[in-house]
């Protein structure tokens, strides 16, 4: 929507000015810079008004050469007539589409807070409908009904049926993105989950690249919708070789569902003895050692599971403290950041391109120093990049556009991190469900991020100020998390209630036992 929807320069329609009439006088024809001086008044920058004309032609002002005129103000009217908008940059958007400027300015501002309200709703029913029916089921109706909806956008006729449409995109999106770091992480070993979550955000990043891009070269926003929804429909051709996660079928009662899953894998690994390492023999270590999470998957989990016990209602409360402070800065930080420079093609372009050496770094610090360290320091980095900004004028533009992509940098680096400690912080059995509560959390802090901006009328600091006090409390929150490094997931809330601890180790005993057939 920062291309879509974005809104150009713009002006009030007059005839004299658009209506290819020619108007002159005693000293010949009349360029367009005069016929915009009478037509349409100044502002305090001596710009002309985007919202108000003058009723008639202000001919008087052709002769005062810059002097103040000592008459009455002429009157002004809101423009009845529509406006001109400058195509210079975007040859139509919603904006010009339904002409949502001026009064109807909020309604720009209105289809996004939809579009947030509808990944509200994504992150709690599709958490909940993944642990209920499956990660590779949810994910794949998920792109189906976002493709669809996506494509839709393009063709909308109205703008209520507009923002009905980028809902249902809301909804999809979340889903989509929660079930697909599912389906990779929970086939990954524990110590390279932090690389594979930095790999999946460094996808995100070159998808930011490929957007400017096309985004420069397609400035009609009906063509450039298209050319971002049609290519979902050829996604879905490899989701039929989706495995389901083996993990969530063993632990949701499903156990040769699952031994068949672990075959497939095994057997696309190049373990050309799959068959004769998984056999019922593993099937029963399966059922010994996780028989109390399978007893306790006999009963679906709700969201409300998530708040019953006290240890996971402690870290599901804590994730959410963070991911919500986090997403105010970081969202905070980007609206403010496209203001530092008019050539929002190449904003969008540097952060795709500095987001992806920075999960890398994100990746080896978790590796190494752990994932509450991590998420310490680069909260610490982005509170230090935002607070700098308050001390630097406006006409040091470079030095600003440094530190608010440094900020956005590490911002996109500890997401990734406070995603990977949040999937291995919650159980498998409602892994789905908590991180679409947390998702919810991160989505409202994205949300009431711009209104922050209102505090500008108090102070101009103000704002920048509360973005960059805001991730230092974050990454303290983070280090009351446990640790999560190298440690195996939690599948049962028994796991994190700490009440099987025992029956864990066993597990790890007979596995290793295993492991050489």
């Amino acid at each position: 929507m920062n291309f879509t929807a974005a809104v150009p320069s713009h002006r009030c329609w007059v005839p004299i000015l658009d209506n290819n009439t020619v108007y002159d006088n005693d000293s010949g024809i009349l360029s367009q810079d005069d016929l915009l001086r009478i037509s349409i008044p100044m502002d305090s920058n001596l710009r002309p008004e985007k919202c108000r004309r003058y009723i008639q032609p202000q001919w008087h002002l052709l002769h005062l050469n810059g002097t103040f005129s000592t008459v009455t103000e002429p009157d002004t009217e809101p423009c009845v007539d529509g406006w001109v908008y400058d195509q210079s940059t975007f040859l139509s958007t919603t904006v010009t589409q339904w002409d949502l400027v001026c009064g109807s300015q909020a309604l720009n501002s209105v289809s996004k807070f939809v579009y947030m309200t509808g990944m509200f709703i994504g992150h709690i029913v599709g958490g909940h409908l993944s642990d209920r029916f499956g990660r590779r089921l949810i994910f794949t109706c998920s792109l189906l009904k976002m493709a669809i909806t996506e494509t839709c956008i393009a063709f909308a006729p109205t703008f209520l049926i507009y923002c009905s449409l980028r809902f249902l995109t809301g909804i999809s999106s979340s889903s989509l993105r929660t079930n697909s770091a599912l389906l990779i992480l929970e086939w990954t070993e524990p110590k390279f989950q932090a690389m594979i979550m930095a790999l999946i955000i460094s996808a995100g990043g070159i998808g930011q690249i490929l957007l400017g891009g096309l985004a420069f070269a397609i400035r009609n926003w009906h063509c450039l919708q298209l050319v971002m929804s049609v290519p979902m429909f050829l996604l879905l051709i490899p989701t039929r070789w989706l495995s389901e996660s083996a993990r969530w079928l063993i632990v949701t009662n499903k156990p040769q569902k699952g031994l068949k899953e672990l075959r497939k894998a095994a057997c696309m690994n190049g373990m050309k003895n799959s068959e004769d390492a998984l056999t019922l023999e593993v099937q029963f270590v399966v059922k010994t050692t996780m028989k109390e999470e399978l007893e306790a998957a006999q009963t679906k989990p709700s969201p409300m599971d998530l708040f019953r016990t006290l240890n996971l209602r402690k870290r599901v409360c804590l994730l959410c403290f963070v991911r919500f402070v986090l997403l105010i800065s970081f969202i905070g930080l980007i609206i403010n950041a496209q203001y530092l420079s008019s050539n929002v093609f190449l904003l969008q372009c540097l952060y795709g391109v500095v987001s992806i050496p920075a999960n890398a770094f994100g990746n080896f610090s978790m590796n190494y120093m752990g994932r509450r360290i991590t998420q310490l320091i680069f909260m610490s980095v982005i509170g230090i990049s935002i607070l700098a900004i308050v001390f630097l004028p406006q006409e040091m533009q470079i030095p600003r556009i440094v530190l608010s992509t440094l900020g956005g940098a590490i911002s996109s680096a500890s997401i990734t991190s406070n995603l990977v400690h949040a999937n291995e912080l919650v159980p498998t059995v409602i892994r789905a469900t908590a991180l679409g509560v947390i998702g919810i959390a991160g989505s409202a802090g994205a949300a009431l991020s711009p209104l922050f901006m209102i505090l500008m009328t108090y102070s101009d600091s103000l704002p920048w100020i509360i973005y960059g006090v805001l991730p230092f409390l974050g990454g303290l929150v983070a280090l009351l998390l446990p640790e999560t490094r190298n440690q195996p997931l939690p599948d049962s809330i028994q796991d994190v209630e700490n009440k099987r601890k025992s029956s864990r180790e066993a597990k790890k005993d007979v596995v290793a036992k295993v492991t050489p057939l």
